[in-house]
């Protein structure tokens, strides 16, 4: 299996770790962590990917990458990200695949609608 997989890489000339870019354009709120312990950290919420029954929303950060997130939490220990402090995290999602919609809130239409 492995045999095959690198021969594939190797006769269509891919790149191990490479994704495809995404057709869909996902929306995004970048954030800046207030909490003691990740004080300064910035991340990314995808406020209309529901991830489970409970109702967290998608996140993705440089260390950790992607997790679940309380969408209120977040918002009550954040501080909206500055384009400057978000550029290299905007870069690292659409390098990964992503085509980035940066809203500025939830829309709780889109947010019910993808559970």
């Amino acid at each position: 299996m492995v045999v095959l997989f690198f021969c594939l890489i190797f006769v269509l000339n891919l790149k191990p770790n490479t994704m495809c870019k995404d057709t869909n354009i996902t929306d995004v709120i970048f954030r800046v962590d207030n909490t003691k312990d990740f004080k300064g950290t910035v991340y990314a919420l995808f406020p209309h990917e529901v991830i489970d029954y409970r109702g967290l929303v998608s996140s993705y950060q440089h260390i950790g990458q992607h997790s679940g997130a309380n969408y209120l939490h977040c918002i009550n220990t954040s501080k909206p990200a500055t384009a400057k402090q978000y550029k290299a995290l905007k870069l690292e999602l659409e390098n990964i695949g992503y085509r980035l919609n940066i809203v500025s809130r939830q829309n709780k239409t889109k947010y019910y609608e993808s559970f």
